[in-house]
């Protein structure tokens, strides 16, 4: 097979392997009412098909990478996208909400382990200094498939019911599947293989775990609730636990070249806080669409949509950028459009003309859209040889924690005291003073942004005169993977 075929069918497949993530997240949101009604479920058992699918997610992501830079990332895409099709038809066939959420935790499971070998292909079939096309090429697939779910979920569950959104991953999934033997390779050599740490694996999940469903709770509990206040409480005690250990032991779970990387920290970083604002921004305003405009959800999703139009656009002119500017450069400049996004949803008012949360919503698109291109793209182009897989998962968890934290501080911030029935609701005065603090939230990731590489990785670094090809592991790191 020719380099270039190799290199169109790895993006294939990387692509695809994203956008079926992102279809099942989004027709997911559209399925659950119908799902609720027709197995009589309560709205918490509800809740737990989205949490127990995050909870899973979260946990396993860096786990997941480091097993495919141990045994190989076609391998673990192959028995990701396989386990996820098989959960995906066991909850279509699911005769009630239990199985729905058991089997929506399996699918979690097999979803962070095709996440970051959907990465670690592009870096495997690309140099590092051509990686930026091919990253935009799948952030713009994630952003059609987050742009078509909610319609075509919607279709779905008006004429066949929830349970065909779950048949239409299972097609989708198995095609992957077959493409990526097309891009098999052999299993990385065990010899000089660092072996999997089971405590570190132990903590680590425990810890990514812990915080999700901490995080997700917020927006129900508040910041200053005992279950919160614990849930943090564990956070931190896991962490410190993880901290010691992997600072005593001789195979960390995150390698040490990784722990040292100042762009892969960065980039880590730079996702989360712009996920954050972004994401945090999006509850917000769903809220002030639905709750204080009076708009249906269908509606209020056409609001949001020029969000997803400029990402899609603005993905392969976020990979120009990257060319010809540099990380740094291009980082900083979808980190400035992410924050002016944001703030400028803070001028919403109940009688508000479309077209001021439409030009917010197209900066902010684009913004997310350079920053995804930009980090992806310096993430795993500066991943050390055999450690794309764990850098990958490390992105894919900011990706993951990132928005469930802004949800949590937007949450935070607008919700108010309990009434007279013990419920607690939102404050519409508080609307803009939370979208600027969430703006100011994004605008933390410019410190990150300027940490960045002023060149592509593989490209010549200022003053060096040298290149860093993907083909050759730096000196004293094995090959293993």
């Amino acid at each position: 097979m020719t380099a270039p075929l190799r290199q169109r069918l790895a993006l294939l497949v990387s692509a695809t392997g994203a956008m079926l993530v992102a279809l099942d997240g989004t027709v997911l949101m559209v399925a659950q009412p119908s799902l609720r009604h027709d197995l009589g479920a309560s709205l918490e058992h509800v809740q737990w098909t989205s949490t127990a699918y995050l909870l899973a997610v979260a946990s396993l992501l860096v786990v997941a990478g480091r097993l495919g830079d141990r045994y190989g990332h076609p391998q673990m895409l192959f028995v990701g996208l396989t386990g996820f099709a098989s959960a995906s038809a066991g909850i279509a066939l699911a005769p009630g909400v239990g199985w729905v959420v058991a089997l929506r935790a399996v699918q979690g499971v097999f979803g962070a382990l095709l996440q970051p070998a959907t990465l670690a292909l592009l870096r495997a079939a690309y140099p590092a200094d051509r990686l930026g096309t091919p990253v935009a090429v799948r952030t713009s697939a994630i952003g059609v498939a987050a742009a078509a779910g909610p319609v075509l979920g919607g279709l779905l569950v008006s004429h066949t019911g929830w349970r065909a959104v779950f048949w239409l991953n299972v097609p989708v999934a198995f095609v992957a599947a077959v493409l990526t033997l097309a891009v098999w390779t052999p299993a990385p050599s065990r010899a000089g293989a660092r072996r999997l740490d089971l405590t570190g694996v132990a903590l680590l999940a425990t810890a990514l775990a812990a915080l999700a469903h901490t995080l997700s709770g917020i927006p129900a509990h508040g910041w200053s609730t005992a279950p919160t206040r614990l849930g943090l409480a564990a956070v931190a005690g896991l962490a410190a636990a993880l901290v010691l250990h992997e600072r005593r032991t001789a195979h960390p779970i995150v390698p040490s070249p990784v722990a040292r990387s100042v762009p892969v920290t960065a980039s880590v970083l730079l996702l989360l806080l712009t996920g954050g604002g972004m994401f945090g921004a999006l509850f917000v305003s769903t809220f002030f669409f639905q709750d204080v405009q009076g708009l249906d959800p269908s509606a209020s999703g056409l609001r949001g949509l020029p969000l997803t139009v400029f990402m899609v656009l603005g993905a392969p002119a976020a990979a120009t950028a990257l060319r010809r500017y540099g990380p740094r450069r291009t980082a900083v400049l979808g980190t400035v459009l992410v924050v002016l996004g944001t703030a400028g949803l803070s001028g919403l008012e109940p009688a508000g003309a479309w077209a001021v949360s439409g030009v917010a919503f197209a900066v902010l698109g684009a913004g997310f859209a350079t920053v995804m291109v930009t980090a992806t793209a310096t993430v795993v182009g500066e991943a050390p040889y055999g450690y794309a897989g764990v850098i990958g998962g490390l992105k894919q968890t900011a990706m993951n924690v990132g928005p469930a934290l802004g949800i949590a501080v937007a949450a935070g911030l607008m919700l108010r005291g309990p009434s007279a029935a013990g419920e607690r609701g939102m404050s519409v005065s508080a609307t803009g003073p939370t979208l600027l603090v969430l703006a100011g939230f994004a605008a933390l990731a410019l410190l990150p942004a300027r940490l960045l590489p002023t060149r592509p990785a593989g490209g010549a670094a200022p003053g060096t005169g040298t290149t860093d090809g993907p083909d050759v592991p730096p000196a004293g790191l094995p090959r293993t993977g």
